[in-house]
């Protein structure tokens, strides 16, 4: 299994021979006023040939319309049902209803979603477009658990319970998203992860590995795009486990072999 961190949301995950890009964003800035401070770890003309398209939810940073459409129509986008109406009526043709409770199987790999808490909708008048996945992709012999933006809840493992535990299995890599907000914004945690949350998340699934991301990509309104990983750098210290956080640079891949061990592999030269 091969994870490659591009930037933000935006992963290729390589698992049983299927490769799946995650909320693909390759823009230059978020909107006018937010630029990208890295460029994107894999460029979108370099990417290998896709099996799929894995969507979250409809933000702005984690759907790009002018990403979509230079990456190919001919694999499933998956989506939650509310999200997938809207791409349908803009063109997207091959977007494809993924909702909570629901999986589906390709070649040997299986993608299950569920509901994560966190309001995605673009704008704020549809709240119709708020629902927001979360994601388990197994192979026999492989898991990862992709969380797109999540608050940490009672039932944020729920869906690794239903879909790893309860089959005798535990999870192999938690990719989960990092962020922070100043004090004055106390409504952050109520749909976002902190680095602390993060680490918390990740006792709780008894994942074998996490990979943290959405940081060091977009500077934000409140926070520059590094505040996340800095603190979270600064949480290892005295973490236990912390041999099993994995901070991978855009460009950069987390292998996992066949024992569950990891390693980074550096970003290629172009």
């Amino acid at each position: 299994m091969k994870i490659t961190y591009i930037g933000h949301a935006t992963l290729l995950l390589d698992i049983a021979g299927m490769k799946i890009l995650t909320d693909p964003n390759f823009e230059s800035s978020l909107g006018r006023l937010l630029p990208r401070v890295s460029a994107p770890g894999v460029a979108l003309d370099k990417l290998p040939v896709l099996d799929a398209l894995l969507l979250t939810h409809a933000h702005a940073d984690h759907l790009s319309f002018r990403t979509l459409d230079r990456l190919p129509r001919n694999i499933p986008l998956y989506a939650p049902g509310p999200v997938v109406k809207w791409l349908v009526q803009k063109g997207y043709g091959h977007a494809t209803p993924l909702d909570p409770g629901e999986s589906v199987q390709m070649g040997k790999v299986r993608i299950h979603a569920g509901k994560s808490v966190h309001q995605g909708n673009r704008y704020g008048f549809d709240r119709w477009r708020n629902a927001t996945n979360m994601y388990v992709i197994e192979s026999p012999d492989e898991s990862i658990f992709f969380a797109g933006d999540t608050a940490l809840t009672e039932s944020t493992h729920h869906l690794v319970e239903r879909v790893l535990w309860n089959g005798g299995r535990e999870l192999d890599v938690a990719l989960l998203p990092i962020g922070w907000a100043p004090s004055w914004k106390p409504g952050f945690r109520r749909g976002h992860l902190t680095s602390d949350d993060a680490l918390e998340l990740f006792r709780t699934l008894r994942a074998r590995a996490l990979f943290p991301y959405h940081w060091g990509t977009f500077r934000h309104v409140t926070a520059s795009a590094y505040d996340a990983i800095n603190r979270l750098r600064a949480r290892l210290e005295g973490f236990a486990g912390r041999e099993h956080v994995h901070i991978v640079e855009p460009g950069e891949s987390l292998l996992v072999d066949d024992a569950g061990l990891c390693r980074i592999e550096a970003r290629r030269p172009l």
